[in-house]
């Protein structure tokens, strides 16, 4: 039976007279978002199926396609003759983050192994990802480590971003940015992902209690298209790692942070007064003849703000977990449970 996707940015394509296989859950999900990758399509689906069909395992394939401008709408209907593959059409481009969790929402797979559309990634690796997942690790990460790109542009900036992301999360991967993954549905459950974060998931998961190890996967050059990445990235980098570290650290306790900022210039602020103090007892100097009462002020007023601030983030952290009875906390297992409590 048809299901319609209730979702203000994207629709679901069937292919011509066939339907959506009954609602069950399958061994794996490959998620590929894909964005003007006409030529690709079915040189993917090529090599991919056969791969998949190796496996021994059920499988889902869930193209999203990201508002593709070109013919990559017409390519997926034409594959999508083969119900293991399944299409969500975006009504325009939101980006690869966007289409990565409508994928997630939307797959039925117990592991699910997100891709690249471009021929880059090579689907004889899943093997590798899923064998790995089998010796008891949540997360499996691929590295590639002998990759096909420009050094200047693509190579040299991609290291620098995954070895300031490595220091800064604490979570040491060579390489973020390959999409080539394999994670247990679980580890993708209980947060959603904005802007461009698709690279952080590893983290998340890691925060989420997840055992990750990362495997070298092959690469190879781009054939068809364009990339649609460039230096702008290691900016978006920089502050989207911003928000990771203060999600992951400081979600539940956001007056730490802000009140140590607010600390900080109160501190600033005192000094600054002490010094002027200084200046006008020991050298006579006036205070009007020195910016440090204004340092002092704007620093005694920027502190409090920071602390205000702080008290109001702590309220929406509360109104967050309590107005839709979230927790602040995850079980991984629990024993004896299955009984009610004891009576006195």
């Amino acid at each position: 039976m048809t299901r319609s996707l209730r979702t203000r940015s994207m629709t679901l394509l069937l292919a011509p007279g066939s339907a959506t296989t009954d609602i069950g859950t399958v061994s794996v999900s490959v998620l590929i978002p894909v964005y003007n990758e006409e030529d690709n399509i079915a040189p993917l689906c090529g090599r991919l199926i056969p791969a998949l069909d190796g496996l021994g395992r059920s499988f889902e394939v869930i193209f999203v396609n990201d508002g593709s401008t070109d013919g990559t709408e017409a390519e997926l209907q034409r594959v999508a003759s083969d119900r293991r593959i399944r299409v969500i059409n975006f009504r325009r481009n939101v980006g690869q983050t966007a289409a990565m969790m409508a994928g997630i929402d939307h797959a039925r797979g117990d592991v699910i192994v997100p891709m690249d559309g471009d021929l880059q990634n090579d689907p004889q690796d899943i093997a590798g990802l899923l064998a790995k997942l089998d010796e008891g690790y949540d997360v499996v990460s691929g590295w590639r480590a002998d990759r096909q790109d420009g050094f200047l542009l693509r190579t040299l900036p991609s290291r620098m971003a995954n070895k300031l992301i490595s220091t800064i999360s604490g979570v040491k991967l060579n390489d973020y940015g390959c999409t080539l993954k394999a994670y247990r549905r679980q580890m993708l459950q209980g947060y959603r992902l904005y802007g461009e974060m698709h690279r952080f998931v590893p983290i998340y998961a890691r925060w989420q209690g997840a055992k990750l190890t990362e495997i070298p996967v092959r690469h190879h050059p781009r054939r068809h298209g364009q990339s649609k990445y460039g230096l702008e990235r290691v900016l978006k980098v920089v502050l989207d790692l911003v928000v990771v570290k203060f999600l992951t650290q400081y979600e539940t306790k956001p007056i730490y942070i802000f009140g140590f900022a607010g600390l900080m210039f109160m501190g600033l602020s005192v000094l600054a007064g002490i010094y002027a103090i200084y200046l006008k007892l020991v050298d006579g100097i006036s205070f009007i003849l020195t910016p440090l009462p204004l340092l002092v002020t704007m620093g005694l007023v920027t502190g409090v703000m920071c602390i205000l601030m702080g008290l109001l983030a702590e309220l929406l952290v509360r109104i967050y977990f309590e107005s839709q009875g979230k927790s602040h906390y995850s079980i991984k297992t629990m024993l004896n449970f299955d009984e009610p409590p004891p009576r006195d």
